[in-house]
């Protein structure tokens, strides 16, 4: 099951389960402003592209689902790279579509 993790892992701004996130397909997640304007769609951690982290219904409308039976993560993450190792990747990969990388 995808993990909702609580923050962006490069600005550390909160990102509760109903939030506008983006995600690789390792689950790394950011903030939209991160992904976009500082990540250019590059992961700072595999180099991979990100979606939209979907949304998690709050409510267990089939039994055993939901945010009531599945809660969103609690343990925060942060950038393993520094931030001139992320600057080196994204320049490198920002012009290369995803599915090239």
């Amino acid at each position: 099951m995808l993990e909702l993790r609580p923050n962006c892992e490069l600005c550390d701004r909160d990102l509760p389960p109903t939030a506008d996130a983006r995600i690789c397909s390792y689950e790394c997640t950011f903030c939209p402003e991160c992904a976009e304007n500082v990540l250019h769609g590059v992961c700072p951690n595999c180099g991979g592209g990100f979606v939209p982290r979907p949304i998690r219904p709050a409510n267990a409308w089939r039994k055993g689902t939901g945010l009531v039976n599945d809660p969103p993560g609690t343990k925060r993450r942060s950038p393993s790279y520094s931030s001139g190792e992320i600057e080196e990747l994204v320049a490198r990969l920002r012009d290369v579509p995803p599915a090239e990388r």
